[in-house]
């Protein structure tokens, strides 16, 4: 049985680059905290910002491009300053994009108004308080998303979607065949890479018939960081302490990243860990950790203005290869900036 498992976690995870994992805790009472690792071979040159509620947005994809004003305010991590990559609203709601490799667009030529990928997951945290809501409206696909060059690269950005609430609810969008599959149940805590997610799912009720305290596949391919997340994500106490609830979901996230530099010549593209997040999301604290930092540091969001009348656009500069070393509340330490243009037209 165990030799079946390791063949088929390596047949349904290739060793494709830019590796991530998304987790959902459920704890107790209403404890719900989302936590993500960032994997890629190179800086990603992120930074965290603010957005208020207010922002005129447009979707970055020509003339036929979908526009809103935010109605939420939020926290988001950014990729190369052109994209968001992760974050948490006033509500709750968390956002974080992923790479698949499987993903397929729609084509240009749709008549439906485009979206930016860069914007794909701010849109859900400009727009959205919960993930039924959220829902709800994607599902009538008022928006096509329109993929764009990764910075650096020739190669497409290929992306899904994993959105989360303070209620505990979750979703994951994915775009496959050039069509919008939507895969949305509370029991969806877990997502990683390849494959798309209802292969995902397949692998997840095979190892749950192993167990994991029995046995568990530890290499850094996506189908063995799910299996291994999805075991720790629910073996870790129900926690009553919120601190010791970040705690435990640090340390699971923690079991799934990439070792910062690790050299595997018989899979090239497995890239390291660059950052990992954890969302509270009944605190609405946002937890951040650099590999190459030696703490982690949050934002309070309850602190933060997000008034479309008072509140600014503000920065956290992470410094290249986010080395900067902030340490525990870092809310007062974002500063005023104008915002990034996201990448498209």
């Amino acid at each position: 049985m165990f030799s079946a498992a390791l063949a088929l976690s390596v047949v349904c995870a290739p060793a494709y680059g830019h590796a991530c994992t998304r987790i959902v805790y459920l704890g107790a009472g209403s404890t719900v905290l989302t936590a993500r690792s960032m994997d890629w071979k190179s800086d990603v040159a992120t930074n965290l910002w603010i957005f208020p509620r207010g922002m005129a947005r447009k979707g970055q994809a020509g003339e036929n491009s979908i526009a809103w004003t935010s109605k939420y305010g939020s926290v988001i991590a950014s990729g190369y300053d052109i994209s968001t990559t992760d974050g948490m609203n006033e509500k709750g709601l968390v956002a974080n994009v992923l790479w698949l490799v499987e993903s397929e667009y729609p084509p240009a030529t749709s008549d439906k108004p485009g979206l930016t990928i860069a914007a794909w997951a701010q849109y859900v945290l400009d727009n959205f308080a919960t993930v039924a809501e959220a829902v709800e409206v994607l599902e009538t696909e008022p928006f096509v998303v329109v993929t764009d060059a990764v910075p650096g690269e020739e190669r497409l950005a290929t992306l899904h979607l994993s959105i989360s609430d303070a209620t505990g609810d979750s979703a994951i969008i994915e775009y496959i065949d050039g069509k919008q599959v939507i895969h949305h149940d509370r029991s969806y805590q877990v997502m990683t890479n390849s494959p798309a997610f209802d292969k995902q799912l397949t692998l997840d009720d095979y190892w749950k018939q192993i167990g994991g305290t029995v046995f568990l596949p530890g290499t850094n391919r996506a189908a063995d960081r799910f299996a291994r997340a999805s075991f720790y994500v629910n073996a870790i106490p129900k926690f009553d302490d919120p601190n010791l609830a970040v705690a435990g979901v640090l340390s699971v996230i923690r079991n799934v990243s990439v070792p910062f530099g690790i050299s595997t010549p018989d899979h090239p593209n497995i890239s390291s860990t660059r950052w990992r997040t954890v969302a509270d999301q009944e605190r609405k604290v946002y937890f951040f950790e650099s590999a190459l930092t030696p703490n982690t540091f949050w934002v309070d969001l309850k602190k933060v203005d997000f008034s479309a009348e008072t509140g600014k656009v503000m920065k956290l500069d992470l410094g290249p290869n986010q080395s900067k070393t902030y340490s525990g509340d870092a809310t007062a330490k974002f500063e005023a900036a104008t915002p990034f243009k996201f990448l498209g037209k």
